[in-house]
């Protein structure tokens, strides 16, 4: 199967988790079937400038961002570390995390959330 990029939903979630501003997310793909059960999200997400998602933590699934593009601040467990392009970010099972754009530049990354 392909996917074109015209066939992504793309959504708007304005205060991700406690977060500022508003983030757009392309979804890849249409529903947790397409990831055989094992997890929910495979996307694109764009944090405009002054925009975050805020710190949440993963009770029951694991996170990864890899960075496409720009500089954003992750808190990783709460410990503030600067992520850029090719970076990647692991929010295993229990763990917490958060990502905000703080430049004037837009910062893309995409998400993979996988089941415990």
């Amino acid at each position: 199967m392909i996917r074109h990029q015209n066939e992504c939903s793309v959504e708007y979630r304005e205060h991700m988790r406690d977060g500022d501003g508003t983030v757009q997310i392309t979804n890849f793909i249409q529903g947790q079937e397409e990831l055989n059960g094992k997890g929910r999200l495979f996307a694109r997400l764009l944090l405009n400038p002054g925009c975050s998602i805020g710190y949440h933590v993963h009770e029951k699934d694991a996170e990864l961002f890899y960075i496409l593009k720009g500089t954003a601040e992750y808190s990783d467990n709460g410990k503030i570390r600067t992520v850029t392009a090719g970076d990647v970010t692991i929010c295993p099972v229990g763990q917490g995390h958060s990502i905000a754009n703080k430049t004037e530049e837009p910062v893309e990354f995409i998400a993979l959330i996988l089941f415990e």
